[in-house]
């Protein structure tokens, strides 16, 4: 009896927790000025103004924001911007029917982002119904990515060229370290501008993030896929780190923005948010394998982020007065 108790007490408690929970992430009612209709043609797809508040109840959700009128029309931006990105790469997706996605990788991105907000997920599937939203859009928008990034891997996979060597030399760095920094890492991708604007545009940047914070101009005006994440990169251990951002992310205290870096197809920022100290516990095949896919992975970003501007190009959008 007493056991059972116990059991039925834990489970009152967690009720509750869940309960205060999605209160906290309540929506107050989006009060947008958007009338149900058609709001855009993008490509050969209508988006309807319903689409466009169901985006902003995701963005504010899974993201952790509150809604208020004074962000409304910001709020609106982000989702246009964010709802004509995957309308663009489903079209994209579409002409290959062929793709495939891991359903695994749809598990670990679920999870992934509930524990952001500090959830699991089916307390975020509640916390979607609580706010009028159907958990199938969150559901579709990563079943979205990740064909994505197979339509990516399935052009331009035979062009990636990793470097083993460079790996190999990562490697002895680690070997016989006994624990590792890790980083809590935010980051934002900007298009590429003319030499003589560079600076102004970098100024304009941070004083952007300044004012609305890292994650919110990350969705509103990164052309990384981490956009719609608000720019989070998660936990990265330092040997997973490209040697060509590590001195930069090293030197950067926690709670700043890194220097800016020019990439090839854009202009990057990190945030440091936070930093750790872990044991070193991999054996170096496995640390190998990760440093490995880490490198595919950031070439297969660059490749990606080139593929969708170009589709972004050939795509015409009509807009519909509200």
């Amino acid at each position: 009896e007493r056991l059972q108790e116990e059991r039925l007490q834990e489970e009152r408690l967690k009720e509750e927790a869940e309960q205060k929970l999605k209160d906290k992430t309540k929506i107050k009612q989006v009060k947008t000025t958007l009338k149900d209709g058609l709001f855009a043609i993008v490509g050969n797809k209508a988006i309807t103004r319903s689409d466009i508040v169901n985006e902003i109840k995701s963005i504010l959700i899974l993201n952790n924001m509150t809604y208020s009128d004074e962000n409304r029309n910001e709020l609106q931006q982000m989702a246009v911007q964010s709802i004509i990105k995957q309308t663009i790469k489903q079209i994209e997706i579409n002409k290959n029917d062929f793709l495939e996605f891991n359903q695994q990788d749809l598990n670990n991105e679920l999870n992934r982002i509930a524990s952001k907000i500090g959830v699991n997920v089916e307390t975020l599937k509640k916390i979607c119904i609580s706010n009028g939203l159907d958990f199938l859009i969150i559901e579709n928008q990563i079943k979205t990515d990740l064909l994505w990034n197979s339509l990516i891997f399935y052009f331009y996979g035979n062009r990636i060229s990793v470097n083993l060597n460079e790996i190999d030399e990562q490697l002895k760095l680690y070997e016989n370290k006994k624990e590792f920094d890790e980083y809590l890492i935010s980051e934002i991708i900007i298009k590429p501008v003319e030499k003589s604007k560079l600076v102004s545009e970098i100024e304009k940047l941070k004083k952007e993030i300044e004012i609305e914070g890292f994650e919110k101009v990350a969705i509103r005006l990164s052309i990384s896929q981490t956009a719609i994440k608000g720019g989070d990169l998660g936990w990265l251990s330092e040997s997973r780190i490209s040697k060509n951002f590590k001195s930069i992310i090293f030197n950067t205290s926690v709670g700043n923005l890194s220097k800016p870096i020019l990439l090839k197809d854009g202009i990057l920022i990190f945030k440091v948010r936070d930093k750790r100290k872990i044991k070193n516990s991999i054996n170096l095949d496995e640390l190998k394998d990760q440093l490995v896919r880490s490198e595919k992975s950031k070439i297969l970003n660059m490749y990606s982020m080139s593929h969708y501007d170009n589709l972004r190009r050939s795509i015409a959008i009509k807009f519909f007065n509200e």
